[in-house]
C-alpha cells in the first residue's frame, strides 16, 4: 500500500469514527424530472405539479425536462435508459403499453421500476346531446345491426388509446370491428368538436376531456369505462352496469425510475411521492382541472400496467394492429 492510499483510508476512517460525521444521505443533489410529452399539456401538468411537491418533500430542486419525439419513445427510453442511482425520475403513461406493440420500440413496463400510479381517467362513450342513441345499450345495439362502416368514431388517431378503447368495447360486446370506422383527430377535443357538428357519431375518450361539452350540454355521457362510476359524473353508469360489458380502460400516469435503484433512494423517493399526492395542494389542482385522482403503490400499479399491456396487445392483434 503507498502512502497516499494509507493516508486516504485513515482520513475516510476518521470521519466515520467522528460522532455527528457522515456520509452524505439522499437526495443530495437536484433530481431530474423526465416527461415524455410536450410543455403545456396534460402530462406535463401532472409532472409539474409532481416536480414542485417532490421539491419541497425533499428538500433538493425537482427540474422538469421535456423529452419528447417517437409518439413517447424517446422520453420513456430516456427514463429507462437513465443512472438508477435515483436523480432521474420520470412520468410514464400508457403508451408504454401500446408502442412495443407497434413495433416503436422493444422498451416495455418490465424495464422500469413503477413507484406509483398517481392520476387515472376512464374512458367513456360520448354522443352529441341531440343523438337519437341516449343509452349505452341502444347505441350498441345499433352499431351491432348496422353492419361495416354504419357508424364512425373519433378522438385519437388511428390506433391511437382511445380508438383501442372503442375497438375493445366492441369485441367485448362482440361487434364486428369494421362496424366503426375510425376518423383521425388531433386530439379529443377536436374529435369531441366533429362529433358535435354531426361529423361522426360517436367519442370513446375519457369523460373529464369532454367535461365543458357535457356541462354545456352540448355532449351526453352514455358510460365510462370504469370499475365504478366516476366522482364528477355520479349519474353516468359504468359500461358493466349500462350494457353489462366487463371492458375497462383509463389512461393513467405513473412515478417511474430506472430499475435498480439504492433503497434508500428509493424509501425516501416512495414516502415523498404519497405524501405529494395526498398534499391539498394536488388534490386541489387535479380536481379544478377534472383529471382522475388514482393512486396505487408500486406493486398494484405494477400490476394494472402490467393487465393494460395485455388487455391492449390482444386487442391490437385482433384488429391488425400489433406488428409482431
Amino acid at each position: 500500500m503507498n502512502r497516499k492510499t494509507f493516508l486516504t483510508g485513515l482520513a475516510v476512517s476518521a470521519m466515520l469514527a467522528v460522532p455527528g460525521v457522515a456520509l452524505a444521505e439522499y437526495p443530495e443533489r437536484p433530481i431530474e424530472l423526465i416527461v415524455p410529452w410536450g410543455a403545456g399539456g396534460g402530462t406535463d401538468a401532472v409532472g409539474r405539479i409532481f416536480a414542485q411537491l417532490l421539491q419541497d418533500e425533499l428538500g433538493t430542486p425537482v427540474n422538469v425536462v421535456n423529452r419528447t419525439g417517437g409518439s413517447g419513445v424517446v422520453g420513456h427510453s430516456a427514463i429507462a435508459g437513465a443512472n438508477p442511482d435515483g436523480y432521474t425520475i420520470g412520468i410514464m403513461t400508457i403508451e408504454i403499453d401500446m408502442m412495443h406493440w407497434q413495433g416503436l420500440t422493444e422498451l416495455t413496463y418490465a424495464d422500469f421500476d413503477i413507484l406509483a400510479m398517481v392520476n387515472a381517467d376512464p374512458g367513456g362513450l360520448m354522443v352529441a346531446s341531440d343523438s337519437e342513441y341516449q343509452d349505452a345499450a341502444t347505441l350498441r345495439d345499433a352499431i351491432k345491426a348496422g353492419g361495416a362502416g354504419s357508424f364512425k368514431g373519433s378522438g385519437t388517431g388511428q390506433g391511437g388509446i382511445w380508438h383501442l378503447g372503442a375497438l375493445g368495447w366492441l369485441m367485448s360486446e362482440e361487434i364486428p370491428v369494421e362496424n366503426l370506422t375510425w376518423v383521425p383527430s388531433e386530439g379529443a377535443a377536436a374529435g369531441l368538436t366533429d362529433m358535435v357538428a354531426g361529423g361522426v357519431n360517436l367519442v370513446p375518450s375519457s369523460l373529464a376531456e369532454g367535461r365543458a361539452l357535457i356541462e354545456a350540454g352540448r355532449v351526453k355521457p352514455l358510460a365510462s369505462m370504469s370499475n365504478e362510476r366516476q366522482a364528477l359524473f355520479p349519474d353516468v353508469p359504468t359500461l358493466k352496469e349500462a350494457t353489462g360489458s366487463d371492458w375497462t380502460l383509463s389512461v393513467w400516469r405513473t412515478i417511474a425510475a430506472p430499475k435498480g435503484m439504492p433503497e434508500d433512494a428509493r424509501a425516501k423517493l416512495n414516502a415523498a411521492i404519497e405524501a405529494a399526492y395526498n398534499s391539498e395542494t394536488y388534490q386541489n389542482f387535479m380536481n379544478e382541472r377534472g383529471f382522475g385522482l388514482r393512486w396505487a403503490g408500486p406493486e398494484e400499479a405494477t400490476q394494472i400496467v402490467a393487465e393494460d399491456d395485455a388487455n391492449l396487445g390482444a386487442v391490437m392483434k385482433e384488429a391488425g394492429l400489433a406488428k409482431e
